[in-house]
């Protein structure tokens, strides 16, 4: 029993060595973020990564491995999306400065949406646009796009494009990449897109009117 014991123990003692690895590798990482990105930012930064490979983990093997519009939608409307994105454009602000679509979890502010080249502010935000797929491939023949643009103090705008099926094939070479701009979120697998706040005249038309998808993989 005694040599039993000693295995137990010793096998315990291995996994411990091995979570308190894990841990301090995380907290090293949290103080190369916030020496390198700023406090607060940083730590946002850090607390989405580890987020997303909390969630997809469970839904796909390599789902996090790949952009969001793939599990979101499959391989080929990911790529259509992609090819069919907008070029952001900055649009006057009630300040007169000019405004591009940012992510709105992470600038609420004028100050960090003001144009500063094609794709990025001035504060070093990236172009964003949140999508949402309708596919009536099946009834209609065409599958709509909406990329909804989000300007602090301007609110959203909808720019919608459709597509057939023609289309679809011919976006079969775009690469679907996250360093792509601008940044493309697709709302039905946005976690808790629905309960954030605006003040009223910037609420989301599309709060509560897009269906959740459950992440599917389509080659």
């Amino acid at each position: 029993m005694r040599n039993g014991e000693n295995l137990e123990r010793g096998s315990a003692s291995v996994e411990q060595a091995g979570l308190a690895a894990l841990v301090a590798l995380l907290l090293l990482a949290a103080i190369a973020a916030v020496a390198a990105g700023g406090k607060i930012d940083a730590g946002r930064g850090l607390g989405a990564a580890i987020g997303r490979r909390l969630a997809c983990g469970p839904h796909l093997p390599d789902a996090c491995d790949h952009h969001p519009l793939v599990p979101a939608y499959g391989w080929p409307l990911a790529r259509l999306v992609r090819s069919l994105a907008p070029s952001p454009q900055a649009l006057p602000g009630p300040s007169g400065l000019p405004l591009v679509p940012v992510d709105f979890r992470r600038c609420r502010r004028e100050s960090c949406a003001v144009a500063a080249g094609s794709h990025l502010t001035a504060s070093g935000r990236r172009t964003t646009a949140f999508t949402r797929m309708v596919d009536r491939r099946d009834s209609l023949g065409w599958v709509e796009v909406t990329y909804w643009l989000y300007r602090p103090s301007i609110g959203w705008e909808a720019v919608r494009r459709r597509a057939t099926q023609a289309d679809v094939e011919a976006a079969a070479g775009v690469e679907v990449l996250e360093r792509d701009d601008p940044a493309l979120v697709p709302l039905e697998t946005l976690p808790g897109r629905n309960h954030y706040e605006f003040p009223a005249a910037e609420r989301p038309p599309w709060q509560w009117h897009v269906n959740s998808l459950n992440p599917g993989w389509s080659s």
